[in-house]
């Protein structure tokens, strides 16, 4: 018996087919199975991930590796995603601080002007000027209302900010309402004496003032250049419901500037661009540079730094000297990253412009025949490195039920979009360009401001609702689903995602109107536009009414959503386009690993 393993290595997922060459000439595919890749794609920790994946196949038809008679591998370049900030503003602001981190509790309604003083000094406070109590935690809601209404009957008292969240229970206790900020953490780091305007807008609403530039100007009378720098600060409070801007003394504001840069290409027509021009100008000038041979950034630039980074870390990874080391295409998107402003209380950021990349990375000496070595070694069973991926994928998906030739393909996986076009006559024309799923996960967590990328992962890859009763939620296509049995009462008021295995809760206070339009956007400005350039490579778009059938294959076309967007996208040139079902079983997964073994003897097999 002659048992062949296609093994098919991707930045997400490692899937293996096992397949039995007949004496006629025949391939019968007996199983299949997936896992977590282990390691960076194309390099040696890949190893422990294929062992794992042949060993759940095998085990399905009770044999084991040395039953097989062979192993054969995709050709792996490793794809890497990072993200280069188009501006980046650091504002240190030294001896005083800003607060602007819209607590769920503030008090009080309005705006006013004064000077910091901390509850323990008010004793040292002086008539004809207006103040801001600021209070720790180590003081009552009780102690520190009596002292404010104590002190508001010889000097004017306009506001405060509190340690603890007792904003309201203050107020309820309070003379004269003012405006009242709580939950700041750091509220030791407060200076007395310091002018500061404050501001809390009506429940659902959003400050005004504190999140214009010129009306901090307004408040606290700030020159034309303070005004320039206390901008970041302005854009960071954009759509807080409560806010404090302490006035700086002189010279304590410095802006650290790192230039966006250059990418610079090596290629058939050598060329550069600036990261300002924008993902659209960038995609340009890759699509005008021909084949290229490397791409790197201007040095000590925001662009610079990242690819050197991506570099740096693709040779640790496989003890590769960096000039061996060349990225060969990116995909470039537009995206809003959020930036820390340095000497925030409260860990205030705002949105800047940013570019998300996704890059490439070759070697001149392949490591998918180190893997091959090593996997030769450990197992003591012969491993070749057999196929280019866009063609094992396209043998692959040939075995998808109602397909024809002339065919196209797009393998959506994590890390990159292979796409190939099989003539009738059996000729294949392939691209393999970076950016896919892995993209999409970074760009969701940059925008929505997400510390986890597994929350960004999930957000990608369901749906969501909100749950509006302990029996209903509105779906987000706005229909509104009714249960029998009670939901959890912790995924009241929440934005959830519905999985199979039940609802996962977001933590964070995100609209999920915003979400959606996120996820969407993501996929549209990775999936929708990588398909389309790649399509473009293999297949002028003045051809491709010539291709009858596109088939998507990959970890990418089991999205809820990507098939019905690029359906629409092709639906112009009336191709059919949809889901593969990789030997009418396997879905669209499976497709390189079963190729892979196709190719075994030349693509014949049986049905």
């Amino acid at each position: 018996m002659t048992y062949i393993a296609g093994v098919d290595i991707g930045n997400s997922t490692t899937e293996v087919c096992i397949g039995e060459a007949t004496l006629d000439k025949n391939i019968h595919f007996l199983s299949s199975a997936s896992c977590p890749t282990t390691g960076t794609k194309g390099t040696l920790e890949n190893t422990h991930g294929i062992q794992t994946a042949l060993k759940l196949a095998l085990n399905k038809i009770g044999l084991d590796t040395q039953s097989l008679s062979l192993i054969r591998l995709n050709e792996a370049a490793p794809v890497i995603g990072d993200t280069a900030m188009e501006t980046l503003t650091e504002t240190i602001i030294t001896d005083s601080s800003m607060i602007g981190h819209n607590p769920s509790t503030p008090a009080g309604v309005g705006q006013a002007t004064g000077y910091i003083i901390s509850i323990d000094n008010l004793s040292s406070i002086e008539k004809g000027k207006d103040y801001i109590v600021s209070a720790s935690n180590l003081h009552s809601y009780d102690e520190i209302a009596q002292k404010i209404n104590i002190a508001s009957k010889a000097f004017h008292i306009v506001g405060a900010i509190l340690q603890a969240d007792e904003a309201v229970l203050v107020k309820n206790r309070l003379e004269q309402e003012i405006p009242i900020i709580d939950e700041v953490t750091h509220i030791e780091k407060l200076p007395d004496g310091v002018l500061a305007a404050i501001e809390v807008a009506l429940p659902g609403q959003s400050i005004r003032m504190l999140s214009n530039p010129y009306g901090i100007a307004t408040l606290l009378k700030l020159s034309a250049k303070q005004t320039q720098s206390i901008t970041p600060i302005a854009k960071s409070l954009i759509g807080k419901r409560s806010a404090v801007v302490l006035k700086t003394p002189s010279g304590n504001i410095r802006e650290n500037m790192l230039p966006a840069g250059e990418i610079y290409f090596e290629a058939e027509n050598p060329s550069s661009i600036h990261l300002d021009e924008g993902a659209e100008k960038i995609m340009e000038a890759v699509a005008n540079a021909g084949k290229i041979q490397d791409i790197h950034g201007q040095k000590n630039t925001n662009v610079g730094n990242m690819f050197s980074r991506i570099k740096h870390g693709m040779g640790e990874l496989d003890d590769i000297s960096k000039t061996d080391i060349h990225i060969t295409d990116i995909l470039a998107v537009d995206t809003m990253a959020p930036v820390l402003i340095s000497g925030a209380l409260a860990g205030e950021t705002c949105l800047e412009k940013a570019i998300g990349i996704a890059a490439m990375v070759k070697t001149q000496q392949l490591p998918m025949q180190k893997i091959a070595q090593q996997l030769h070694r450990e197992l003591n069973v012969p491993v070749i490195v057999a196929g280019v991926e866009a063609v094992m994928a396209s043998l692959g998906a040939i075995t998808t039920p109602g397909t024809t030739l002339p065919l196209a393909i797009l393998d959506m996986g994590g890390g990159s979009t292979d796409a190939a076009v099989i003539t009738e006559e059996g000729h294949v024309t392939l691209t393999h360009q970076a950016g896919a799923g892995e993209l999409v996960s970074m760009l969701i967590q940059t925008e929505l401001g997400l510390k986890d990328r597994h929350i960004a992962e999930q957000i990608k890859k369901y749906p969501l609702a909100k749950v509006e009763s302990l029996f209903h939620m509105r779906m987000e296509s706005g229909e509104m689903h009714f249960v029998e049995n009670s939901i959890d009462p912790r995924f009241y008021g929440r934005v959830i995602l519905i999985t199979e295995n039940g609802f996962i809760r977001i933590e964070e206070d995100i609209p999920m109107e915003k979400i959606v339009q996120v996820r969407r956007d993501a996929k549209q400005k990775v999936f929708i536009t990588n398909a389309l350039r790649a399509l473009k490579k293999v297949a002028p778009m003045e051809n491709l009414k010539k291709i009858t059938n596109v088939v998507l294959v990959g970890g990418s076309a089991e999205d809820f959503e990507i098939p019905e967007m690029l359906m629409q996208e092709l639906a112009q040139y009336r191709i059919v386009c949809g889901r593969g079902n990789i030997r009418g079983t396997q879905g669209p997964r499976n497709a390189v690993a079963t190729g892979l073994v196709l190719s075994y003897l030349g693509g014949q097999h049986d049905s």
